[in-house]
């Protein structure tokens, strides 16, 4: 796709340590932050699953407490929106937030092309969301979740089913497009300003860099929790 080509030798600047794979650099990278994640889930189980030591909170900056600052964290932006029973969609919300700011902030690393620079994986996610809050609402609601694409007057239901259809269907696309074009723009950007320029801006780029990394994978994770608030919402 375009998004891929996007990410080649012109964004890239050299060397990368999958580049030699070409196209499938992007799902090898997204598999190694999965990985990663899996790896570290399983650490965290580990400490939690041993019941005397999981009451006792830890020390210091470790596995268990950056896992819990980022749960409590996630748990209360879906609060925010979803409001009761929220929590049942936790693990979904903060697999979207962690898997892409990892994959965001990946890019930064020397080496390494960010996966959401590519637009097959941030369709994909948004794909995944699409399912999600779809899933969610038929859930909620049953067969009346049909009822939503109809609106409320009668007579204009067959319009407003075609409007919801196209409004829809859009959304995993927007969300891929919106995440893709953000990460591409700022790898780029760091990626230049670190060839052309010394220490001090190269380290504020970085920065500024990993503060977009931050916000696009919160927005993301925030307009899926909207999408399935709209989903399992009985207003309409």
């Amino acid at each position: 796709m375009g998004g891929d080509a996007g990410t080649g030798k012109s964004m890239e600047h050299g060397f990368t340590w999958f580049g030699a794979l070409g196209r499938p650099e992007n799902l090898v990278t997204a598999g190694l932050v999965a990985a990663l994640i899996l790896v570290f889930a399983a650490s965290v189980y580990r400490r939690l699953s041993a019941t005397e030591k999981a009451i006792a909170p830890e020390e210091g900056v470790t596995a268990r407490n950056l896992a819990e600052v980022v749960t409590e964290a996630i748990l209360g932006m879906a609060e925010s929106v979803l409001g009761h029973g929220a929590e049942r969609y936790v693990p979904l919300l903060g697999s979207f937030f962690v898997f892409i700011l990892l994959c965001n902030l990946l890019g930064l690393v020397p080496g390494f092309s960010p996966p959401t620079s590519s637009f097959s994986i941030t369709l994909g996610l948004g794909l995944v969301s699409f399912a999600a809050y779809h899933v969610s609402g038929i859930r909620e609601h049953g067969p009346k979740y049909v009822k939503q694409f109809l609106g409320s007057v009668v007579f204009i239901a067959p319009l407003m089913l075609v409007v919801e259809l196209f409004s829809h269907a859009f959304r995993p696309v927007s969300l891929g497009i919106r995440l893709f074009a953000n990460m591409f723009a700022d790898h780029a950007v760091v990626s230049i300003f670190i060839d052309k320029t010394k220490l001090v801006i190269p380290v504020a780029f970085y920065c500024l860099g990993a503060f977009v990394c931050v916000v696009q994978a919160f927005v993301f994770t925030m307009l899926s929790a909207i999408y399935i608030a709209l989903a399992v919402s009985h207003e309409h």
